[in-house]
């Protein structure tokens, strides 16, 4: 367990259909380093993983949207899969709770097709990141500086593009929540 971890909390925030890897692997990257996890979904209900090639595990919500605030975590980590983000790039309320971290400096963490919550939350434009390559021209579309890098890392904002980039995400991850707030890092 990492000292400078503890005590830190991080919300995984998920729908149905989020990759499984891509929620499962953070969550136990960060309890490793004595982070608490919380898996925030919009109903705080169950929420059912796509586990590459077909549905995948039933995993339990810790809290429901409207039940969680910004100032309750350090970071943020926001899984991919096809059907989670386009899902919650249409709730207001997961675009608000996103925004909310970049406003506050947090650290925000996005992988796979998990971008396009981030293109719809409108704090993309002037970033460098990377994604899943068929969200690569939506990211320049909406300004952001598009590079095909296993993890990139703008000023606490950290993407990635597959599962195959697991490693190198959770290692950034981990390193910006210990850095904590980013000026850079802005909505």
């Amino acid at each position: 367990m990492s000292q400078a971890q503890s005590g830190k909390r991080v919300a995984i925030l998920a729908t149905d259909g989020f990759e499984e890897s891509e929620l499962s692997a953070p969550r136990a990257a960060l309890k490793s380093q004595g982070v608490e996890v919380q898996v925030v979904s919009p109903e705080g209900k169950g929420i059912r993983a796509w586990a590459e090639t077909d549905w995948g595990d039933t995993y339990a919500a810790d809290k429901a949207l409207h039940d969680v605030d910004v100032s309750d975590y350090h970071a943020l980590v926001l899984p991919g899969g096809l059907f989670n983000p386009d899902e919650l790039r249409l709730n207001e309320k997961a675009l608000a709770f996103v925004r909310g971290f970049f406003e506050a400096g947090k650290p925000v963490a996005a992988i796979c097709h998990a971008p396009w919550i981030l293109i719809n939350a409108g704090v993309v434009d002037g970033r460098k990141m990377t994604s899943v390559a068929s969200v690569g021209q939506d990211l320049k579309n909406a300004g952001a500086h598009w590079v095909d890098e296993p993890v990139v890392v703008d000023n606490g904002l950290v993407t990635s593009r597959t599962p195959k980039d697991m490693d190198a995400f959770n290692s950034k991850l981990i390193e910006e929540l210990a850095e904590g707030r980013h000026s850079g890092q802005h909505a």
